[in-house]
């Protein structure tokens, strides 16, 4: 678990950064409802996740940088009997400084009161416009309302800056506490792949595979990191597949893209193995040229390698072994310059993982690939899809989509990989399969 000392270094850390005479405005995520009267599982938002630990909604973050280190206020739900009957436990305002180590803590319904208080004295406001367009509009309200007054030497702000340069920039580079959840994430997540790998077998449904993997999500006190994807056959090759209802049939291979969430981190796993427990000839050919594009893509992942180095050592090796196989019919040179690899190899072979799956943070700074990092945690993730319709490809190979997908992070010497307790090559996925 993070602690409370990590999120106040974070609050301080960013206060820092915004400067003395500004004022931090950090929303909570507002509550869905699914239909009618019953709402979408919480999840709270991952700047405010980041800055807080607090997982309640109707919340709102107030940071006043000074000189001598600021303060951090929290605006937050009051404790209420009746609604805690129904809902469960609110920290309330107390626990907001007990257990949250804020500064002073406010109940939400008085925002209207003392924000405009609190914004007296301040130059600008760093808040993201558009989160929360409602409380957008009041905001700007307010500010309309001081520019009117400064002729009578009313200080207040009149401008907002984004916050999410400076926040996201923070976030992109992971402590050793964010690693040791990420690492748990990652241990959730494979213990799920695995379970999919040993019950996998003909006539079985994608649905029943996909109820394994949230079983053993659960159990572990976890939650999926994002929908599932289970694809067999040429479901495999549908990027965003979450249908999750076919049959898984003889002979197809079942392509399953799947994360836990462990104190808000993510994993992010995809493994590509044969419904039957044993991969055919051309299954194995395809299959071999994927592993081998990230496996090469992952000796990149180095401090000091642009990020694109990443991208660029897998798309080449895909490319040559679609080229030896017959699935390209071109030089090597052309199909890089001509980019015919993207009619199979469709997407970017990695992200930024943590709070989200798709993290934040730059992938260029001044127009030029950035550079890798200690603390920077990312997905290494070729894939090759060849769908039904590609008729100018050999039918042996149409209808299969293979992607291998792992986490990992960037150190001062070789890659790290969070997820490398699960098992890619084919001999050790017949092995488990076959136990």
């Amino acid at each position: 678990m993070i602690k409370q000392k990590e999120y106040e270094k974070r609050r301080k850390h960013l206060m820092d950064i915004a400067g003395s005479g500004s004022v931090i405005i950090v929303r909570a995520a507002s509550q869905k409802i699914r239909n009618r009267d019953a709402a979408y599982p919480y999840r709270q938002d991952s700047d405010f996740l980041y800055l807080s630990g607090f997982s309640e909604p109707e919340a709102m973050i107030v940071l006043l940088p000074e000189a001598d280190g600021g303060e951090a206020i929290l605006f937050c739900r009051e404790r209420d009997a009746h609604r805690e009957m129904w809902d469960g436990l609110r920290a309330g305002t107390e626990g907001a400084v007990e257990q949250y180590g804020f500064d002073e803590a406010f109940p939400i319904s008085e925002v209207g009161e003392r924000l405009p208080e609190l914004l007296h004295g301040r130059q600008k406001i760093y808040h993201d416009l558009g989160k929360d367009p409602e409380f957008d509009q009041v905001l700007i309200g307010w500010m309309n309302e001081f520019r009117a007054k400064t002729r009578k030497k009313f200080l207040a702000p009149d401008e907002i800056i984004a916050l999410d340069h400076s926040l996201h920039e923070m976030r992109l580079f992971k402590s050793r506490t964010e690693i040791t959840a990420m690492r748990k994430s990652a241990r959730v997540a494979e213990a799920a792949h695995k379970r999919a790998m040993q019950v996998c077998k003909p006539g079985m449904s994608e649905a029943e595979i996909h109820a394994e993997l949230l079983h053993v999500f659960t159990s572990n006190q976890c939650e999926a990191s994002y929908v599932p994807i289970v694809g067999g056959g040429a479901n495999a090759c549908v990027l965003h597949y979450i249908s999750n209802r076919d049959t898984l049939n003889d002979g197809d291979l079942l392509l399953i893209d799947a994360g836990a969430e462990y104190d808000g981190y993510a994993s992010d796993i995809t493994r590509t193995f044969p419904v039957n427990g044993k991969f055919s000839g051309p299954q194995k050919d395809l299959y071999e040229v994927v592993l081998a594009a990230q496996l090469k893509a992952i000796d990149e992942v180095r401090a000091g390698n642009p990020w694109d180095h990443v991208h660029e050592t897998a798309v080449r090796v895909a490319t040559e072994g679609m080229i030896d196989l017959g699935i390209l019919k071109t030089s090597l040179e052309e199909a890089l310059e001509e980019e015919h690899f993207k009619d199979y190899y469709v997407h970017n072979t990695g992200h930024w993982l943590g709070l989200d799956v798709h993290d934040v943070g730059e992938y260029e700074i001044d127009g030029h690939s950035r550079v890798l990092e200690p603390g920077m945690v990312l997905t290494v993730e070729p894939g090759i899809y060849i769908p039904e319709t590609a008729t100018s490809v050999d039918k042996l190979w149409r209808g299969m989509g293979i992607r291998i997908e792992d986490d990992v992070a960037v150190t001062r010497a070789e890659a790290d990989i969070l997820t490398s307790g699960i098992c890619k090559t084919m001999d050790e996925i017949e092995a488990l399969m076959a136990s």
